[in-house]
């Protein structure tokens, strides 16, 4: 052995070849920690020391290659000078250096995905030989950052300055034909062939056949593009990706122009500049919030996890209620591997349902994201029904009827009496109390809810409410098939609106105060939209469904009278009377026309603006920054006493369900790193001056309290 530590060793094969295995202990995947990082360090001049070393071949010991730097260790690492985080950056960069610069050829091996430094490491080696089945990419700008290991200097030098920013710039994970079509990796094969292949490429390599010296050059180089070329290149890409990233995520744009400014050095003096343009942006708010997403999604996996151990297997799952709604779910199973049974009670409700699976499996089929066998294995593990013949075997059943307690409550007693005793009911109501429901059930215990968000197929979350009795096996099971099906599940406690609309609803609150003060609904759709909601309230409520929010306004003034109980009319009363119910009858806050693609597009009615005078109280003057805080405090707040009653268990939980559920700005990192952002001392204050707005806009004690102490919701 020449090199043995805990995340890398280091062994002689054959020939004079060696290979540089890593295989962190005690991780299920290889990452860049400080540990693996100290230890190619020692790697790397163990193998510079021993004169007998002709060629390396770099393996992984785990299922997967390296799968990036550990965020968790190197977000501490964002909170130094900027002077400490360029000088380790670059002693970090100077070990990959010296690991390219060996005095012999060297291959690495790609056995499952290689991201971020993981694929970093596969660039500071000569050759590259992946197997079929893995993913090679940057995703750093999906934290906010670019590639901090060399990526914008060796994968632009190696794959030309085009394909380099669209895969830096995007993000995303490539396959391995993608791959070896730009040249990022040398050889494409099967799993049981890498070794071999890796092996052979060295060889070739060191008899002279292969001159890995020459395949190197480039790398160390400057940029192959005259100045003519590179402003050609760079101002083009700078435009396009700047329109596709949006002003509140810099990182794409910024990975652009360090590639441009380093395009006339050399490797070490690029990797200066890399370091510096790095450094900038893990200093920034919107890296700050988007390492935070990352984290709390994976403490939501980890607590997903935790429900195995007790959770049933679902074999088969049904849905009762056809539609839209129960096609989305019924194609979401079915995609996913679950077969399912869609009942509906009238012949029209099924084909609506089998229309829209029919739909979403065309499109992916369309997109070459499935294949047309797939797609019929798909369509046949949905099985449509008018009765309740098959339901016996089901082992959970996702109710998604129309929003009506007294329906629901009728459907699901009907359904318990036909399903085998262990089976799990749950239901995918959006308001409605689950141990109000579940009062009709004989057995409780085995009924939850399942709010999924609509369209089903895009929206990732899943709301898993826990009723008063509901038990653990229920709740642990229906965690588990919403996994199964690809979704990200949090698990909530029962109260009117659950976390998210019960959030959403005060969202609104804000909105109708707004219309109240004659504020023009256009205007406030676009000040939030450029805060960073993927749309306005107005065109959001129409999306929705105006008659939905009707409907979920009444169930939350219920639930919560001191503050989302409202006098007189607003401006959803006066479209819900008006019979504009937004999208789905073609008028709403705005009217809708069918763009080229058969695609809804709003146009500015006259009407509306006539209906909406009948709601003014007062003209008043808001600024822009006004209209902000009108939507954005009732929101955060509402999300704080969500996490104070318990309704959430962790702020994490509370966030995320936000971004996923409602679209809550990724860049802000959601309602509570928002309240951080601001300060929550600073919070308060402002929310105090919007008192005279009632009690949407009151901080609560315990919020008072942390301003105090100069408490954080994270950190």
């Amino acid at each position: 052995m020449i090199y043995e530590g805990k995340a890398i060793t280091v062994k002689a094969l054959e020939s004079g070849i060696v290979e540089l295995k890593f295989d962190l202990k005690g991780e299920s995947v290889n990452k860049f920690n400080r540990q693996t990082l100290n230890e190619l360090r020692q790697s790397v001049d163990a193998i510079k020391a021993d004169g007998s070393i002709k060629g390396v071949i770099v393996t992984s010991g785990k299922d997967v290659f390296i799968v990036g730097a550990d965020i968790t260790e190197f977000v501490d690492n964002f909170k130094l000078p900027d002077a400490d985080l360029v000088a380790g950056n670059l002693e970090a960069n100077k070990i990959f250096s010296d690991f390219e610069d060996l005095s012999v050829p060297t291959v690495v091996a790609i056995n499952g995905i290689a991201l971020g430094g993981g694929f970093e490491m596969c660039l500071a080696a000569d050759y590259r030989v992946m197997v079929d089945s893995a993913k090679v990419g940057l995703p750093e700008v999906k934290l906010g950052l670019y590639p901090g290991f060399g990526g914008t200097v060796r994968l632009p030098r190696l794959i030309g300055t085009d394909n380099a920013v669209e895969w830096i710039a995007s993000g995303k994970e490539n396959r391995a034909d993608d791959a070896l079509k730009v040249g990022a990796v040398d050889a494409v094969v099967v799993a049981d062939k890498l070794q071999a292949a890796a092996l052979d490429l060295v060889k070739r390599a060191i008899s002279g056949e292969l001159d890995y010296k020459a395949k190197r050059q480039p790398k160390l180089d400057k940029l192959k593009l005259n100045a003519i070329e590179q402003m050609m290149c760079f101002e083009t890409a700078k435009g396009f990706v700047a329109g596709q990233a949006g002003p509140n995520y810099p990182a794409p744009v910024e990975a652009i122009k360090t590639i441009q400014k380093a395009a006339n050095f050399g490797r070490d003096k690029a990797l200066e500049v890399e370091a510096a343009g790095f450094v900038k942006l893990a200093k920034t708010s919107v890296a700050e919030s988007l390492i935070g997403l990352f984290l709390n999604d994976q403490e939501l996996k980890k607590k997903a996890k935790q429900y195995d151990e007790i959770a049933k297997d679902v074999k088969l799952a049904a849905v009762l209620g056809a539609g839209i709604m129960g096609g989305g779910i019924a194609y979401q199973s079915a995609v996913k591997g679950t077969p399912i049974l869609m009942k509906d009670i009238r012949e029209d409700g099924i084909q609506m349902g089998l229309n829209e699976a029919s739909k979403l499996l065309g499109n992916r089929v369309a997109k070459g994201r499935l294949t047309p066998a797939k797609m019929a294995e798909a369509l046949n593990a949905i099985r449509p029904t008018l009765s309740y013949g098959d339901f016996a075997n089901v082992d959970i059943v996702v109710e998604a009827v129309v929003e009506n307690p007294k329906v629901k409550q009728a459907v699901l007693a009907e359904v318990e009496g036909v399903v085998k005793e262990g089976a799990i009911l749950a239901s995918n109501t959006s308001t409605i109390s689950i141990s109000l429901l579940a009062k009709a059930l004989k057995r409780p215990e085995n009924f939850v809810g399942m709010h999924f968000f609509n369209p089903v197929h895009m929206m990732p979350l899943v709301e898993v409410i826990r009723g008063e009795k509901s038990s653990e096996v229920a709740v642990a099971t229906t965690v588990a098939y919403a996994k199964k099906m690809g979704k990200t599940p949090v698990v909530v406690n029962d109260c009117p609106g659950f976390l998210v609309n019960r959030v959403l609803f005060p969202y609104f609150g804000g909105f109708s105060k707004l219309l109240e003060l004659g504020v023009d609904f256009v205007r406030i759709d676009k000040v939030m939209e450029k805060f960073g909601w993927p749309m306005g309230p107005a065109y959001l409520s129409d999306v929705v469904g105006i008659d939905t929010g009707h409907h979920g306004r009444d169930v939350m003034a219920e639930g919560f009278p001191d503050r989302m109980a409202v006098e007189g009319r607003t401006a959803v009363d006066v479209m819900y009377e008006a019979d504009r119910l937004g999208q789905k009858n073609g008028k709403g806050f705005y009217s809708y026309e069918m763009d080229k693609r058969g695609k809804p597009k709003k146009v500015i009615d006259p009407v509306a603006y006539e209906l909406l005078k009948s709601i003014v109280t007062e003209q008043r003057e808001v600024s822009d920054e006004d209209i902000v805080n009108f939507m954005m405090i009732p929101l955060c707040l509402e999300t704080v006493r969500c996490l104070e009653d318990g309704i959430v268990e962790t702020a994490a939980e509370a966030d995320m369900g936000l971004v996923y559920g409602i679209g809550f700005p990724p860049f802000r990192g959601g309602a509570l790193r928002y309240i951080d952002s601001v300060g929550v001392a600073e919070f308060v204050t402002l929310a105090d001056k919007y008192a005279d707005l009632g009690a949407l806009y009151t901080p609560t004690a315990k919020l008072r309290e942390m301003a105090a102490n100069g408490q954080k919701f994270f950190g």
